[in-house]
């Protein structure tokens, strides 16, 4: 099947390319934060994953059944997502790190290349593309659904700081120009999973503008939760040991009630806390000399 040959479904072919980079180009803004700022941040490696993923099978699909269109694009796909994992990988904290190159060798390279294999060495013609069709049209919806993984912190936090909006953007333009490819060529595989992809996408895009305003909705970021969960710890400690009565020593002092059972308890000392720091450093102190009289 060479779509080059319809006029009709060449030009909404070449839509969907156009819009498909546009999509793959989205996230640079969020790497060249990455690379500012020399850290990741809260920012998932998982949707870039997938979507590698997804390219390679459709690159695949598209080797197999001959479509320029689809070859082309998702040849590009997988060079740029591929740089993005890149400048993950380079910024990421140590835990992300590893989790993102076993995503990668477990997915990536295990799983697409069991995959490959089997299809090349025990299925021929048209079922080895049905199949690969299947595949790709199932990571499709991953692709699509992969951004979602994040709505849970964005109503925790009440901030879309971290979902980026023009990637939800081209994602539902270009589910809709994908549609009507599919459709055109009746291919199934193509056409279906982009009516998934658009209402995902239109999803997304709903929760971007309920919480894009972040002072309206009360936003905290990742770093503000944390420091109010440490701040409110540090309270209920403090408040615990003003209640607890002390001696004239510093111990905790043991009520009557509990002397029966005073093999189960144990004294604890509290040192006092140091003295404040003063504000400002001391101020000099002048001695005057004595003063020479001199004889007339």
């Amino acid at each position: 099947m060479i779509t080059v040959g319809h006029p009709l479904v060449f030009a909404v072919g070449i839509l969907g390319n156009i819009l498909s980079f546009l999509v793959t180009l989205a996230p640079v803004p969020t790497f060249y934060r990455v690379y500012k700022k020399k850290s990741t941040e809260s920012f998932q490696s998982v949707p870039y994953v997938v979507a590698l993923l997804s390219a390679m099978l459709w690159l695949y699909y598209a080797l197999l059944s001959m479509d320029v269109l689809l070859l082309s694009i998702n040849a590009i796909a997988c060079v740029v997502e591929s740089v993005y994992l890149a400048i993950y990988l380079v910024y990421a904290p140590k835990d992300a790190m590893v989790f993102t190159m076993k995503l990668l060798s477990i997915m990536n390279m295990g799983l697409f290349g069991a995959m490959v294999a089997f299809l090349q060495f025990y299925v021929e013609g048209q079922r080895r593309v049905s199949i690969a069709g299947g595949i790709g049209a199932a990571f499709a919806l991953a692709v699509f659904v992969a951004p979602l993984a994040i709505i849970r912190q964005v109503i925790r936090t009440k901030s879309v700081e971290f979902m980026p909006f023009w990637l939800s953007f081209f994602l539902t333009i270009s589910a809709v120009a994908w549609f009507f490819y599919g459709l055109l060529l009746k291919d199934l595989f193509v056409a279906m999973p982009n009516v998934l992809g658009l209402l995902f996408g239109l999803a997304q895009m709903g929760l971007y503008f309920v919480y894009r305003n972040p002072k309206k909705n009360g936003a905290v970021s990742e770093m503000q939760v944390g420091a109010q969960q440490a701040a409110a710890d540090a309270e209920k400690e403090q408040q615990a040991h003003a209640a607890a009565p002390l001696d004239a020593d510093g111990e905790v002092r043991m009520s009557a009630d509990d002397g029966a059972n005073k093999d189960d308890h144990v004294v604890v000392d509290i040192t006092p806390p140091p003295p404040p720091l003063p504000l400002a450093p001391p101020q000099a102190v002048i001695i005057p000399q004595p003063r020479t009289v001199e004889a007339v």
